[in-house]
């Protein structure tokens, strides 16, 4: 017991000598030091001042505090209110995903089974949600009962007590409970346990490439590793010798789109003001839209242009069979196709600066084993919204991260299916385009690889974009974006095998490109983070480590978010937003593997439009060619616009997604029932990352519909 001194009171002053007790632990230590006088203890004006003012400035500062903290307060409950408030308005008006699916589905394809493959995946979803609701009622009322689990080290032989019928105080409750914990020890937790580990070495595995890869783009700034093209084709495609069109190889130029009213006249428009020779430059536009004021709104478009100078052609299939891939192999089947020696790609919604072909098509040169050099692309909107900043991040890392490193030290990468120059010699080497998959442009890279063809990235050559602004159309582009890669993984297979590269490229075509990058991450992603993470709270004896919720991932997300250094301060809702797309991508890449309905879909990605207005009117400076503007379009075809547009604005809406607040009712379950054994990183990760499911599900980022 700690000694009791009373040096501190009043009259021990006078008597003896004070003693200043110090804590040094674990002993104590004793120092005297000189007695006060009494004048010690009289204060003095200047004190007495000091002491009011300083009681005035606390009694300031504690009023500064107490306001900073009511202001914090309100602000938390109003921003809660408005959530709320957001909630109830969404619930009350919004129509889930299913129904609006089913709808379209009966619109378009009848009673295909086929389509609503992913009904499955909900369904199997809600009833594990159930089984947690019921699990957690259970769990809350063990606890009530006295079962405290701190740790998930439980004896057996312990357990037998309870149920072997010697403490009948337990009550029939308590047996059933000890039986449970039993089954949970014996037969649950080792296969979940296994599981677990097995999604923790893929997770590691993958987390090393994205350090390589991290190491690989490092490397590349260091030692200032850029592809350079010969400097004599440089110099003469620049000068103004009267033989240098003979320097200018002849390029076809497409932009295939469909029903993309928002975005025909920039891309149209950027293209034409391309500064090429005209003479070697031919223009396709190539237009599957089935709506009939968008075929004539483009057809006027290219008329426009083409009384302005500019070698532009109007195409538009009859049968519109295989989609993107299957317009680009129609209009490569022309017969004026033979002339040209180039083709450059762009989709509806890019913009290419004026000197891109002279920035592109000089890696050509001298180098017959190029067949494609490919640009980076650029976002106009990537600060409209919170999801368009967190596409940027992603986008930002996979080009400046992936696509170069790919580029510079295996000279293979994906084919971003626009902003890029392909030789038409290699095109035809590999097969062509082909239908069979929904990414194409993936399909075309492999098949040129496979043929021994090499690609440059340019990492310092931008086109401009357009990121979707809308959870829906990033939805369906993500969901194309990781069934076809299983789809072409199926078919390309035997071809990998049996090909003629070497070894090593073959088994980063396999392990690398597909598996880890294309299967493994969304596998992994959605299993470990999104099944088995809420499983080990209702079989606390299956673990999962904290540095496997917290420190990996965040040491993951500050590698993405590197390219893109503007964007750390949303470093955790990017975290959180890609464990919530797991569930998209997981279901994508299960439609590709095994072929389901919906690996077949193709949604083109809506678009808003929002480049065209300021890129085309900076196009007024640049001479009497590019003085076309919306305002000189024909009278008639502006009110077919201005009324195809006021449509559009009445149909679009927000949704409700179903697996998503699945999947949020299924992490806060787990969160809750974290708390009864006091895993803190967990339940705050399963808390944060439940909300995130929440906002997701009902449409709450990205843009709103009023």
């Amino acid at each position: 017991m700690a000694p009791s001194f009373q040096w501190w009171e009043k009259g021990s002053h006078r008597g003896g000598t004070p003693v200043v007790v110090k804590m040094e632990n674990p002993n104590w230590s004793m120092l005297e030091l000189e007695g006060p006088s009494d004048d010690d203890f009289l204060p003095t004006p200047s004190q007495k001042s000091k002491s009011k003012k300083n009681a005035k400035q606390l009694t300031w500062v504690l009023l500064l505090k107490a306001h900073r903290a009511a202001g914090c307060l309100s602000s938390i409950a109003s921003a809660t209110f408005g959530l709320v408030s957001a909630i109830r308005r969404r619930v009350a008006s919004g129509k889930t995903d299913y129904e609006i699916c089913s709808e379209e589905i009966e619109e378009i394809c009848g009673d295909n089974p086929t389509v609503k493959s992913s009904s499955r995946f909900y369904g199997f979803i809600k009833v594990f949600l159930w089984l947690s609701l019921v699990l957690l009622g259970f769990e809350v009322a063990a606890y009530f009962q006295g079962w405290h689990f701190g740790a998930p080290h439980l004896q057996l032989q312990y357990l037998k007590y309870f149920w072997s019928g010697d403490l009948g105080v337990w009550g029939i409750f308590d047996s059933i409970y000890a039986r449970w914990v039993s089954i949970r020890v014996e037969y649950l937790a080792p296969p979940l346990q296994f599981l677990a580990s097995f999604c923790i070495v893929l997770f590691l595995i993958q987390s090393a490439d994205r350090l390589i890869l991290c190491f690989g783009c490092f490397w590349i700034r260091f030692k200032k590793i850029k592809p350079t093209p010969k400097q004599q084709f440089v110099r003469d495609i620049e000068s103004s010798n009267e033989n240098v069109e003979n320097y200018f190889p002849m390029i076809l130029v497409q932009i295939p789109m469909c029903n993309e009213k928002e975005v025909y006249q920039q891309s149209i428009a950027a293209v034409c003001n391309l500064d090429w020779p005209k003479e070697n430059i031919l223009i396709q536009v190539l237009d599957d839209s089935d709506d009939p004021t968008t075929q004539l709104l483009i057809k006027e478009e290219v008329r426009k242009w083409q009384q302005e100078g500019a070698r532009v052609l109007y195409r538009h299939r009859v049968v519109r069979d295989g989609y993107k891939a299957g317009n680009l192999k129609s209009a490569m089947s022309c017969s004026y196709v033979n002339e040209y020696e180039f083709v450059a790609i762009f989709d509806a919604d890019f913009q290419p600066t004026p000197d891109f072909l002279k920035r592109t098509v000089p890696h050509f040169k001298d180098n017959e084993e190029v067949a494609l050099v490919q640009a980076r692309w650029s976002f106009v909107n990537k600060d409209e919204n919170l999801l368009t900043r967190l596409q940027n991040i992603n986008l930002a890392f996979h080009f400046e991260v992936e696509q170069q490193v790919n580029g510079t030290f295996i000279s293979f990468f994906g084919f971003n299916g626009t902003a890029g120059v392909w030789r038409i010699k290699a095109l035809e080497d590999a097969g062509g385009w082909l239908e069979r998959t929904t990414v194409e442009d993936m399909d075309i890279a492999v098949r040129a690889h496979l043929n021994g063809w090499k690609f440059i990235f340019l990492n310092d050559v931008e086109c401009q974009c357009e990121l979707p602004e809308s959870y829906e159309a990033y939805r369906k582009q993500q969901h194309r974006w990781h069934s076809g890669p299983m789809q072409l993984f199926r078919l390309c297979l035997p071809d990998i095998i049996r090909s003629k590269i070497d070894v090593g490229k073959k088994a980063n075509l396999i392990f690398l490109f597909f598996l880890l990058r294309k299967l493994i991450l969304p596998f992994y992603s959605f299993t470990l983070f999104c099944i088995i993470l809420p499983m080990t709270m209702f079989v606390p004896e299956a673990e999962l480590p904290s540095w496997v919720i917290c420190y990996i991932p965040a040491i993951m997300s500050f590698l993405n978010i590197l390219p893109a250094p503007k964007s750390f301060p949303f470093i955790v809702p990017y975290l959180l937003f890609e464990n919530t797309m797991s569930v998209t991508k997981f279901n994508a890449m299960i439609s590709g593997l095994f072929q389901l309905g919906s690996a077949y879909e193709w949604v083109v990605t809506k678009k808003s439009g929002r480049s065209s207005e300021g890129d085309l009117a900076s196009l007024i400076d640049k001479g009497p060619k590019h003085q076309y503007q919306r305002g000189n379009s024909v009278p008639d075809l502006d009110a077919m616009e201005k009324e195809q547009v006021l449509m559009n604005k009445k149909k679009k809406h927000n949704r409700i997604y179903t697996k998503e607040l699945a999947l949020a009712f299924l992490l806060l379950t787990a969160s809750a029932r974290s708390l009864l054994s006091a895993q803190g990183i967990h339940f705050y990760f399963l808390l944060f990352q439940g909300i995130a499911f929440l906002l997701v599900g009902l449409d709450l980022i990205g843009e709103q519909v009023e």
